[in-house]
């Protein structure tokens, strides 16, 4: 097979989550271990850093691979899922893996595909560790695909787990209640391996709590330790002035990731390069401050609150879940513009009334879908939120409906692309 080919055969002929959603879940991690056993074990060949929680794991991992990558270490990443081409779940340095290496890694594997039959995802997280293996990455920071307990990549020991939140999502595999749906995620936590926690709440707190006390894991909550004293956005920039909780001192960071959403992040980010710090990493706080402004160019991150054109401002945010879309509101209240044009597609498996319901009257919206199984149709998104007062028209394309925004659109007009990670990468502007 030629890369094409490779990757029409993993998408097509693999259980695929985005295409099939639930179903293409398996709840345990035999065929993770299969896999990974007839690699050899690559897992434990590099070291890692594990992160799970509902929202904003990708943009953590990223941070955290651009402060490594500037003290200087060779990183890996692995992500998912993909906004353009399936080799951005697997980058080192920064660089998506070659297309040879997919095309070789599938060929050799492919008799025990045929054997034990895993999803997609369990095949892409053993390609991804067999890459850094090859590699030879000094540390790879390694992104939960779903929960934390039962996920692919839950084989790895860390020299440190992060946890950044927990919220309402993938209620249907994780759990009806925020303490089930932190226990999953709680299950990175490993034996005597330190675990730094984001965002905490009343349901959350004591679960990753015990699970620490279970593992003899120290435990740090990043909002005790220090906390956002002042932020601004400016030339699309977030700069976040940063003091300590027990001394009040403070240290200003520039990160090129403008949504305020990005200070709590930023937080968990400072928490987890403190205890790598401690650990013996390079990863200080003039490294630190000298990575962030960067993290887009030095890691290729994309989706997050990212401003793609000029008058009008388009933006495009991969925000899809009942906490992603309020930080998207909370962004919303605090940006200029003179009318706001909602470009929004989202799939069937969502809390799609939840997420309706934040969204602003006064936008005039542009129902549309990805192109994959899973995604609602344009036309009954509309009617959905016809019901919530959200008024606009359907399209079949998520590009149709981009064109059709900025017909309208005026110039110091706001157009904003979000609900799906799908929608967002079918973008072409």
């Amino acid at each position: 097979m030629n890369y094409q080919e490779t990757i029409d055969y993993l998408f097509h002929t693999l259980p695929m989550f985005s295409r099939l959603g639930a179903a293409a879940i398996k709840k345990d991690i035999t065929n993770t271990v299969r896999l990974c056993e007839a690699l050899g074990d690559p897992q434990h060949k590099f070291k890692t850093i594990h992160i799970a929680g509902t929202n904003g794991k990708g943009s953590t991992s990223h941070m955290l691979a651009a402060i490594l990558q500037t003290a200087g270490y060779k990183t890996g990443l692995y992500t998912s899922p993909h906004l353009k081409d399936f080799r951005e779940r697997i980058k080192v340095n920064g660089a998506m893996c070659e297309e040879a290496f997919v095309v070789d890694f599938t060929q050799r594997i492919q008799p025990l595909i045929d054997e034990i039959e895993p999803s997609f995802f369990e095949i892409t997280v053993a390609m991804a560790f067999e890459y850094f293996v090859e590699q030879q990455v000094d540390i790879a920071v390694i992104e939960v695909g779903l929960g934390g307990r039962l996920d692919s990549t839950n084989i790895i020991t860390p020299e440190l787990s992060v946890i950044t939140n927990i919220g309402w999502d993938h209620m249907n595999m994780l759990g009806d209640t925020l303490e089930k749906i932190a226990y999953e995620k709680a299950g990175i936590i490993k034996e005597n391996i330190p675990v730094v926690i984001g965002e905490i709440s009343a349901e959350s707190r004591p679960v990753f709590e015990q699970k620490a006390i279970d593992c003899s894991a120290p435990i740090f909550f990043a909002q005790e330790q220090q906390y956002v004293a002042d932020w601004k956005q400016e030339h699309h920039q977030l700069i976040v002035a940063v003091a300590h909780h027990d001394n009040d001192e403070r240290e200003t960071y520039h990160v090129d990731l403008p949504g305020i959403y990005q200070t709590k992040n930023l937080l968990t980010v400072l928490e987890a390069a403190q205890q790598l710090h401690l650990k013996g990493w390079k990863t200080d706080i003039p490294t630190i401050q000298k990575a962030l402004p960067h993290i887009k160019k030095l890691t290729g991150l994309h989706g997050r609150w990212e401003v793609i054109q000029e008058n009008p401002v388009v933006v495009l945010d991969v925000g899809h879940n009942e906490d992603g879309i309020k930080q998207i509101a909370e962004q919303l209240e605090i940006s200029t513009y003179d009318h706001l044009h909602i470009v929004i597609g989202m799939v069937k498996d969502k809390e799609v009334e939840k997420v309706l319901s934040l969204l602003p009257h006064h936008a005039t919206y542009y129902f549309t879908k990805a192109q994959i199984p899973r995604a609602l149709e344009a036309d009954g998104l509309r009617l959905k939120a016809e019901g919530f007062g959200l008024r606009g028209d359907a399209y079949p394309t998520v590009n149709d409906a981009l064109q059709a925004a900025l017909t309208y659109a005026a110039e110091k007009d706001m157009i904003l692309v979000c609900g799906s990670v799908f929608v967002v990468g079918e973008v072409n502007l």
